[in-house]
């Protein structure tokens, strides 16, 4: 007797109707502070991945386990593999958060999960606990309506990915062979605009220093002494101003040697995306007088495909507390997102020797690097593509993009290299209006529906 197919009809019916059952599933999940960070319990985050573990049992994933390696943040596995035949997909999100932010800032309480004009506020609601959610919530839709999947699939949900994943070379080194699979489905991106499916096929890279200039060994009275002392936030100012030209680009020599051309595919592509100035502004919140860089017509050229430094931090004395001193000393963080097809390594070292050049007035200056993460980009053509843009297509209700990511996810190449070349759909819950790792982080519920919505679909197109 043949074994009834699983129906994608089914499947997203029965989601429809238990919509409610996985957001409080997500909200669950959210309730647990699973900071990775150094300086937040590391209990909270072995917490979140039994709350984890928990849900992939309750939701029909078997050979559920807690997995730890020395020193790292645990991770969480389950699979169902009874669909002889079929291909395997291993599907990906990490349960650990970015910290809460300034308590202040936010509307709501960080880690009390609220829903609010059809968006779900908390800290990890978005990035990345829907991404779990949206696995298991496809999982147990066809479980629960069909009895079984169209398709195999293996589940890795990471405790440290907000912290660079430390930990992931070695956990592929041990867990090859559990994680082997045809197509890997990474739920960390996002999408394009809200309600919008997107397919992410690039992602810069990131190389971190931090600076730090000291001319005397305390705090000094600036009426007493200041002119003949040369000043190290000053002195730090001159440093990092000297990082970028009059037009906000990378003033380094070299920086830009490497740096791929657009295809004139990606040209076509991008010039598809709907983009005006006015929405930019809304999605970013730029100030009306502030200009956009980086010379591109459409601004998102410049942040998938072109290098960009930020400063991301200073601090010399605090804000609360400014007085009229001579700081004995100042620190600032540098970051530089690259692309194609810089070497991590070889912008660290010119970033470093650049800033190594500008110190001024014989100050001491200590340049330390910190991280030195390579981009990644695919070919999105092939029939995992097209049935993935299909599938996206069906569970969106609008047609699917291509997009790249200005951002940074660390695994993705290790991943991919860890099983072989198998192709990496990049797939999002969040949309412009998310603001992940800032205060008020929250996830649009039309975007996680149409996630889960998807990724059905996607098990049965991928299963033929």
């Amino acid at each position: 007797m043949a074994v009834e197919k699983p129906s994608v009809e089914k499947a997203v019916t029965h989601f429809d109707q238990h919509r409610n059952d996985h957001l409080k599933d997500l909200m669950h999940l959210v309730r647990i502070p699973s900071v990775s960070f150094a300086g937040f319990p590391p209990s909270e985050v072995v917490r979140s991945a039994e709350a984890v573990a928990e849900l992939l049992a309750a939701r029909g994933l078997e050979e559920v386990s807690v997995l730890t390696l020395e020193g790292a943040h645990p991770y969480v596995y389950g699979e169902w593999c009874k669909a002889p035949g079929k291909p395997t997909l291993l599907l990906y999100a990490h349960h650990d958060v970015q910290p809460p932010g300034d308590a202040e800032l936010w509307k709501t309480r960080p880690f009390e999960p609220t829903v609010c004009d059809g968006r779900l506020f908390g800290r990890g609601a978005a990035d990345d606990k829907a991404g779990i959610v949206a696995h298991t919530a496809a999982i147990s839709s066809y479980l629960q309506s069909s009895g079984r999947l169209p398709i195999n699939v293996k589940l890795i949900i990471e405790g440290e990915e907000e912290i660079g994943s430390e930990h992931l070379h070695e956990f592929l080194a041990k867990q090859r062979e559990n994680l082997q699979a045809d197509v890997m489905v990474l739920a960390d991106a996002g999408n394009f605009d809200t309600g919008l499916p997107s397919l992410t096929v690039s992602l810069r890279g990131l190389v971190l220093v931090e600076a730090e200039v000291r001319s005397i060994d305390h705090s000094l009275h600036s009426g007493m002494w200041g002119g003949p002392i040369p000043d190290p936030v000053g002195a730090l100012s001159k440093m990092l101003a000297s990082l970028l030209d009059d037009e906000g680009r990378i003033a380094i020599r070299g920086i830009y040697d490497r740096v791929r051309p657009l295809t004139s595919q990606e040209r076509e592509d991008y010039a598809r995306l709907d983009v005006t100035e006015a929405l930019f502004r809304k999605q970013t919140g730029m100030a009306p007088g502030a200009r956009i860089l980086g010379g591109a017509k459409n601004p998102y050229e410049t942040i998938w495909r072109q290098p960009a430094l930020t400063i991301n931090a200073i601090q010399a004395s605090s804000r609360d507390q400014a007085r009229n001193i001579i700081c004995d000393s100042a620190w600032a963080r540098v970051g530089i997102r690259i692309v194609p097809d810089q070497r991590p390594e070889e912008v660290r070292d010119l970033l470093v020797s650049h800033l190594e050049a500008n110190v001024p007035w014989g100050v001491e200056a200590t340049i330390r690097p910190l991280l030195a993460d390579s981009w990644w980009m695919t070919d999105p053509t092939g029939p995992v593509f097209e049935k993935a843009r299909r599938a996206f297509s069906a569970g969106y209700g609008k047609e699917t993009v291509f997009i790249g990511c200005g951002g940074s996810i660390p695994f993705v190449g290790p991943f991919s290299e860890a099983l072989g070349g198998a192709p990496a759909l990049l797939i999002g819950v969040e949309d412009p209006y998310t603001n992940a790792h800032g205060e008020n982080e929250s996830l649009s519920l039309i975007d996680f529906e149409g996630a889960v919505r998807s990724s059905i679909h996607l098990f049965s197109m991928l299963a033929e």
